[in-house]
């Protein structure tokens, strides 16, 4: 595989873990107990503040990130990157599955999540340049 289209899988994969993120959102708003809950500004026992809030738009802000790292980045940093947020995202994808209670939507949408993470960092890993 050229380095072109390895950057392309790579920013495709980003693209779709970002929008399987959105979805299981959305998907989550349709459930009359979690809109309620998030009307409240608490879910499952975490407080909606404003500096959750920005905690939680700095983590989602990475695979956004990636997107465009992974195609404008040289190889050497482009494969540490993508290595080391593809493990950081899967360690707070796994972390979101031990806290509050979880739904079968969400065990599926995080279900893909981890394996699209694993595949951006399975093709780094085998990266040669």
């Amino acid at each position: 595989m050229t380095i072109s289209n390895v950057k392309n899988t790579l920013s495709i994969l980003w693209i779709f873990l970002s929008v399987n993120y959105l979805f299981c959102d959305v998907f989550s708003l349709y459930l009359s107990e979690s809109l309620k809950q998030l009307l409240t500004g608490e879910m499952d026992g975490i407080a909606f503040t404003q500096e959750f809030l920005l905690t939680f738009a700095i983590i989602m802000e990475i695979p956004l990130l990636m997107i465009v790292l992974s195609s404008l980045l040289h190889y050497k940093w482009n494969r540490i990157l993508n290595i080391a947020v593809g493990i950081l995202m899967i360690i707070v994808q796994i972390g979101s599955l031990v806290t509050g209670k979880n739904t079968l939507h969400y065990l599926f949408f995080s279900s893909i999540e981890i394996i699209a993470l694993t595949s951006i960092v399975f093709i780094s890993w085998k990266w040669k340049n």
